[in-house]
C-alpha cells in the first residue's frame, strides 16, 4: 500500500568513535509514494553512554527511540548496560530496560491481521468476554542476553519479559537456551530450549502459536514489517515459515490456516470463538545435526568468503507441547527433516550478527498431522534462523 518509498537513512556520531562514542543517532525518514492515510514514517534513535558506568567493550548507555512506520508507533527511553570479556565480542552479559508507548494504528500492514488487537470487535482470546482494546500499550521490557563458551562450545541464553499497564494490565515473557557442540570441523549438534508464557488478558500480538513467534516480533525485520514485502499468496501458502517462537516448523501450515481464518460474527455474541490457534504458554526443543556438503566446502576455499558467507546442510528435530489454547491440547507434538540454511552475515561493530538467513527445509515427518500421512513430503522456505551463533 506504499508503492516506492523515497526517503533517506542518516547515522551520526563524533568522528573517530566507530560507533561507540557519545551522540549517537540513527535516523530514517521515507515518503511513500501511493500516498496511504499516513504517507510520512520515520525512525529515530539516539544513543548517549554513561561514562561512569562504561570501560571498553562494556558501555553502559541511555537510549532514545521514537518511530512511526508500516502503521504501528512506538516511543520510548531505555537503559542498556553490556559486560564484555576482554576484546572476544563473542563472550558477552548485556541487560536492557526499557519503557515505550506503542500503538497498531492500521492493520492493513498487517499481513495477518488476527494476530492483533487493533480495534478488532471479533478477537477472542482465553478471556470469557471480547477481547476490546483500543490497542494503546504502555510497556516495561526487561531483557537479559548472556552469550560464552563452557566444555561443549558456544552457548547462549536469553531472557525476556514485559509489563503492560494500560488499560487491563497483562505479562508476557520467555526464556531461550542455545548449546553449540561441534564434533569436527564440518560437523556438529546445534540445541535449543525454549519457554514463553503469557497471562490470560494479554493481547494477541504477543501470544504464541506453534510454528513461529508472536506476531510482535515481525516488526523487528525489514522483510516481514510490512504485508507486500513478501508477497501476500506466499505468505498464505502455508510454505513460507518465519522462524522464532516454539519453531514447530512442520506445523507451519496449520497455523497459517487458523491466522486467515474468516470470522463468525454469530459465534462471537456467545463468546467461545477462537479465532487462531495463538497460545498463552508453549515449551519446545529444537536440534539440528550439521553435516558437510560441497558448496560450503567451495565457499570456505575462497578467502575472505568463509567469513561472510556459509551454506549449512543439516537435519532437524522440533518437539513442543502449546498449553492454554481452546483449539490445541497439551499433548507434545513433534516434527523431523533436512534443511538448507544460506546465510549472509556482516557483524556489527560489537560483533553481533547483521545479515539474512534464508531457509530450505523438508519436514518430512509429523506425528500429528491434521490432513495426510505422518510420512509425507512437505516444502517450507524460510527466513531466520533460531539456532544460530
Amino acid at each position: 500500500m506504499d508503492g516506492i518509498r523515497l526517503g533517506f537513512r542518516l547515522k551520526g556520531q563524533v568522528p573517530g568513535t566507530f560507533e561507540d562514542g557519545p551522540h549517537r543517532l540513527d535516523a530514517g525518514l521515507w515518503l511513500s509514494t501511493w500516498f496511504p492515510d499516513l504517507p510520512v514514517s520515520y525512525y529515530l534513535s539516539f544513543t548517549e553512554p554513561i561514562p561512569r558506568w562504561s570501560d571498553f567493550g562494556s558501555e553502559a548507555n541511555v537510549q532514545v527511540i521514537s518511530s512511526v512506520r508500516t502503521g504501528y508507533v512506538r516511543q520510548g527511553v531505555g537503559f542498556n548496560k553490556r559486560w564484555q570479556q576482554g576484546f572476544d565480542e563473542r563472550r558477552y552479559r548485556e541487560v536492557s530496560l526499557f519503557n515505550t508507548y506503542e500503538r497498531r494504528f492500521d492493520d492493513e500492514y498487517a499481513a495477518f491481521p488476527l494476530l492483533w488487537a487493533d480495534d478488532n470487535p471479533l478477537l477472542v482470546t482465553d478471556n470469557p468476554t471480547p477481547f476490546k482494546s483500543n490497542d494503546n500499550k504502555i510497556l516495561t521490557k526487561l531483557t537479559a542476553e548472556l552469550r560464552d563458551e563452557n566444555g561443549l562450545g558456544r552457548y547462549s541464553l536469553s531472557i525476556f519479559g514485559a509489563v503492560q499497564y494500560l488499560n487491563d494490565s497483562y505479562g508476557f515473557g520467555s526464556l531461550t537456551a542455545l548449546q553449540n557442540i561441534p564434533f569436527s570441523e564440518k560437523w556438529g549438534l546445534n540445541l535449543r530450549a525454549f519457554a514463553g508464557t503469557a497471562s490470560r488478558s494479554t493481547a494477541p500480538e504477543f501470544l504464541y502459536s506453534k510454528s513461529t513467534g508472536p506476531a510482535i516480533n515481525t516488526l523487528s525485520s525489514g522483510v516481514t514489517r510490512a504485508k507486500g514485502t513478501i508477497p501476500q499468496p506466499w505468505m498464505e501458502s502455508g510454505n513460507l515459515h518465519i522462524a522464532g517462537g516454539a519453531n514447530l516448523r512442520g506445523y507451519t501450515k496449520s497455523d497459517i490456516e487458523s491466522f486467515i481464518h474468516e470470522p463468525c460474527v454469530d459465534c462471537v455474541q456467545f463468546f467461545n470463538y477462537k479465532l487462531t490457534d495463538l497460545t498463552r504458554s508453549v515449551a519446545a526443543f529444537n536440534t539440528e545435526l550439521d553435516y558437510p556438503n560441497p558448496i560450503n566446502s567451495l565457499f570456505n576455499s575462497i578467502p575472505y568468503i568463509a567469513d561472510f558467507i556459509t551454506l549449512r546442510s543439516y537435519l532437524f528435530f522440533d518437539a513442543g507441547s502449546t498449553l492454554g489454547s481452546s483449539n490445541t491440547s497439551s499433548s507434545w507434538i513433534a516434527d523431523g527433516g533436512a534443511g538448507f540454511a544460506l546465510s549472509l552475515n556482516i557483524p556489527d561493530y560489537l560483533g553481533k550478527p547483521r545479515g539474512f538467513v534464508i531457509r530450505y527445509d523438508i519436514p518430512f515427518w509429523l506425528s500429528d498431522p491434521e490432513t495426510g500421512d505422518p510420512f509425507e513430503f512437505r516444502s517450507l522456505i524460510g527466513f531466520g534462523t533460531v539456532l544460530s551463533f
